[in-house]
């Protein structure tokens, strides 16, 4: 529950700092936040843009936020460590607020 509170709040934050004009470019990709038992490599690295608040959009925070409280524990499917890609979506989560812990 208390999880969750954090997500809510943070959720609000995100969204008076939600923007179009100079919105990352880079595509989470979050499978859909179906029920996975092992997460895929993300195939894109976030922007330095993705790290301003300024720029954060709403949906975009909430998805990243979700996957990882969901499944940042889980190993990645190739059985392999983090790569460059996935290491910055893991990064942004945490600058978002989340907890560290919820990550493998």
């Amino acid at each position: 529950m208390k999880k969750l509170i954090v997500l809510a709040a943070t959720a609000l934050a995100l969204a008076a700092c939600s923007t179009t004009e100079g919105t990352p470019t880079a595509q989470f990709d979050d499978e859909r936040q179906g029920d996975i038992s092992c997460m895929k490599h993300q195939e894109q690295t976030p922007g330095e843009a993705y790290f301003d608040e300024g720029n954060w959009d709403t949906v975009v925070s909430l998805s990243i936020l979700r996957y990882y409280t969901s499944n940042g524990a889980k190993p990645y499917c190739d059985g392999k460590a983090a790569t460059e890609a996935d290491q910055g979506w893991r990064r942004l989560y945490v600058q978002m607020g989340a907890e560290k812990n919820n990550l493998r």
